[in-house]
């Protein structure tokens, strides 16, 4: 955790639904080095390519309108979950590209049991997708990885979350306590909810900002 704990905000009211879990293949088992493995095929987002989807994440900051209200983008894009979004290092472009950390405040299904307030670093950000990796004493603990894949009208977005690290070292100890103490199974199946939530709003709220004619 980073500070001090984020309070979080009332629950934003938007015009779409939220996905439901079973509108998605998802799995959460373990690697061969113990380490957590959480993975989504979501629904198919209609009507944005993987170039929209990748400038989404680059202009992530900032707000939005919807319905004539002017709303901080984060926090559209999970009106329940999502408490705070930071670009707390700028990549070598000054914004968020590959090497920004980006600062992640939410709490799944707004438990504050799974509050999380991570800091995590770009690697890739392309139309192909976008890694986030965070690191902790200088170990690399976590990977969300989304690949956006270009289907025909639209894109087909698939996660995968790893939590624990595969050092030989480390992982028999290390791990363990991780799934124990950090990021649950609990907590995994409840982030499985909320990325499915999410990654669904896409397909509404791009469209509404991504620039005419191509990029901004």
């Amino acid at each position: 955790m980073i500070g001090r704990r984020l309070p979080l905000p009332p629950p934003r009211s938007l015009p779409w639904p939220l996905k439901p879990l079973e509108s998605a293949t998802t799995s959460l088992g373990y690697d061969e080095h113990g380490r957590m493995v959480m993975r989504i095929r979501h629904d198919p987002l209609k009507g944005i390519s993987p170039e929209m989807v990748a400038w989404w994440f680059r202009n992530i900051g900032g707000d939005m309108e919807v319905e004539g209200r002017r709303l901080n983008k984060y926090l559209v894009w999970h009106p329940k979950d999502h408490i705070h979004w930071e670009l707390a290092r700028p990549g070598p472009n000054g914004g968020a590209s590959v090497g920004a950390q980006f600062r992640i405040v939410e709490a799944f299904g707004r438990n504050p049991d799974f509050y999380i307030d991570i800091i995590d670093t770009v690697t890739r950000l392309d139309a192909g997708g976008i890694t986030l990796v965070g690191y902790r004493l200088g170990q690399q603990i976590s990977c969300l990885n989304h690949d956006f894949l270009p289907i025909e009208g639209g894109t087909q977005y698939v996660s995968t979350l790893t939590i624990g690290t595969s050092v030989p070292l480390l992982r028999s100890a290390l791990n363990p306590l991780i799934h124990r103490a950090v990021f649950t199974e609990a907590m995994g199946h409840a982030w499985l909810r909320h990325n499915v939530e999410e990654v669904g709003l896409l397909e509404h709220i791009v469209p509404l900002i991504y620039p005419r004619g191509g990029r901004g």
